[in-house]
């Protein structure tokens, strides 16, 4: 009997438009590849755009991560509405880090991320393997009953 290997888990990840922190993203690519993903990292100061263009090139990534530790979250991801008007990042946007500027943060902060389409928000990049688990299962047709 001959088995087959499931394909390999397809991310795209990189960090916001006006973001240029890099050492985070290569932990969480290399957490990420640990667990078994193929990583498209596309580094830092990707613009939105690009994040489409990257999952035209690869359709069976699950989702497209988005970091940001510069506070300015909601600007780069302003044209997230648009592009999924347009047909483009049919995928789960996850985004984590510094989602605003300065020190007291509020929900609204992650509510107006949220309106603008994100997905979901992560506080800690250790949930993304979860995360994407637990995408992947709700994504699975269930299994008929004989």
């Amino acid at each position: 009997m001959t088995t087959t290997s499931p394909p390999p888990r397809q991310v795209i990840l990189g960090v916001a438009r006006s973001d240029a922190h890099a050492v985070a993203n290569h932990l969480i690519a290399m957490r990420l590849r640990e667990s078994g993903f193929t990583v498209t990292n596309l580094g830092v100061c990707t613009p939105l755009e690009e994040f489409a263009e990257a999952h035209t090139a690869h359709p069976d990534a699950e989702a497209v991560i988005i970091g940001s530790l510069n506070g300015h979250a909601y600007e780069d991801l302003r044209d997230l509405p648009a592009l999924r008007s347009a047909g483009l990042l049919q995928v789960p946007v996850i985004v984590g880090g510094n989602l605003s500027v300065g020190s007291k943060k509020s929900d609204r902060d992650h509510e107006r991320l949220y309106e603008l389409g994100v997905d979901y928000i992560l506080g800690d990049a250790e949930q993304l393997p979860l995360l994407l688990d637990l995408l992947r299962a709700e994504a699975r047709p269930p299994l008929s009953r004989v």
